[in-house]
């Protein structure tokens, strides 16, 4: 009797941990099920937040676009320091063919001007775009240090300035992003093209030293003296040479102002000074360059046999020199690249798009080896 009441309380016992584990199960069924309801409406919220946001920017898109000025509409004032600069007649041709056959501006709306290497007369050309209510400036500067007077000018007037080739001081460029004036700089990194032309002379078997007697004796042309370029390309240029271990002593170093006639000037009275005690010639661009060239041969030197010479710029000439040894190398300013930049920011400005304060487009070197690759693009 004993045993069956114990084997009975042991049943009960059974049955009761049974239904409890029955109920637990139940529990956690009923609250499962509400939380994954919960998850998939959070995914379903998420997705929604999602393709809302997507939409928002493209209405934005859609709206900037339907805003967006008729290239054909736009009046654009350009200002060239000098017509005469070489390279410069190259930038502003390919400057205004993309205006007007890449980005639909007319030819009648685009006003360019020459400098003419005056300050004064620079600064009544850009008084005379904001009279005629043009819609954005694109400026190559006589003189860098004038840019805070045009860039006041410029704001006032409630007009875009895109600056080109000249660049303004760093702090200047700085500047424009904390005061929220529209205005930019399209240029190349001088400090690389002197580097460049540095180790285009340090690359060589003799790295420079023509004569053989352990120092690279240089005459060194320099465009204008006050210009960023000029400093950059005067200074890098040795510090390359220096920094692969080459020796150097400087024999001359004068004032060319980016002129031909004055780079001969230079090195033809270098060259009755010192003879063959010159190294290396380096220009700050290849109108020098070409000028210096005309005075060696005038002296009876040749180019990469006993002298060498470089230049900035790529002019196809000096890029024919550089295939025919009579130049040992220039640096070419990619002015397809500028162009096409100052261009599309100077639209981009009067969309109301963000734009970088300061572009840069590389440089590249030209030596012998690639020199016929660089002809067939700037020919």
């Amino acid at each position: 009797m004993r045993l069956l009441k114990k084997a009975a309380a042991v049943a009960l016992a059974s049955g009761m941990v049974l239904s409890m584990a029955a109920c637990g199960g139940s529990k956690t069924e009923t609250t499962a099920a509400p939380t994954e309801a919960k998850t998939e409406a959070a995914k379903e919220d998420a997705a929604e937040s999602t393709e809302a946001a997507k939409d928002a920017t493209e209405a934005a898109k859609d709206a900037a676009d339907a805003t967006a000025k008729d290239p054909a509409e736009l009046k654009v004032g350009i200002s060239i320091y000098q017509f005469a600069d070489n390279f410069m007649t190259l930038y502003r041709q390919e400057l205004e063919r993309y205006l007007v056959e890449e980005l639909g501006v007319k030819k009648e709306n685009i006003s360019i001007m020459d400098g003419k290497n005056d300050q004064g007369e620079q600064m009544n050309q850009i008084k005379n775009f904001i009279t005629t209510g043009v819609d954005v400036m694109i400026i190559n500067l006589v003189q860098a240090s004038s840019e805070p007077s045009v860039t006041e000018l410029c704001a006032e007037a409630g007009i875009p300035v895109v600056y080109i080739n000249r660049e303004p001081e760093p702090e200047r460029e700085q500047a424009w992003v904390d005061e929220g004036i529209k205005a930019t700089y399209v240029g190349a990194d001088a400090r690389q093209s002197g580097t460049f032309q540095g180790e285009e002379i340090a690359e060589l078997e003799n790295k420079g030293d023509a004569d053989g007697d352990g120092v690279v004796r240089y005459v060194m042309v320099q465009g204008d003296p006050e210009n960023v370029d000029a400093q950059y390309r005067t200074e890098k240029s040795i510090e390359a040479l220096e920094a692969a271990g080459v020796e150097t002593e400087e024999l001359v170093k004068m004032r060319g102002d980016w002129d031909q006639t004055r780079g001969q000037e230079i090195t033809a009275n270098a060259l009755s000074q010192f003879g063959d005690k010159i190294d290396v010639v380096f220009c700050n661009n290849d109108a020098m360059a070409l000028g210096a060239l005309q005075a060696i041969e005038a002296a009876g030197r040749t180019v990469n046999k006993d002298i060498y010479l470089v230049g900035v710029d790529a002019l196809v000439e000096c890029v024919e020199n550089v295939m025919n040894d009579k130049m040992t190398g220039t640096v070419f300013n990619d002015y397809f690249g500028q162009a096409h930049s100052a261009a599309d920011i100077a639209l981009d400005f009067v969309n109301g798009k963000d734009v970088p304060n300061v572009n840069m487009v590389d440089y590249v070197k030209v030596t012998k080896e690639n020199a016929e690759e660089i002809l067939e693009k700037i020919k």
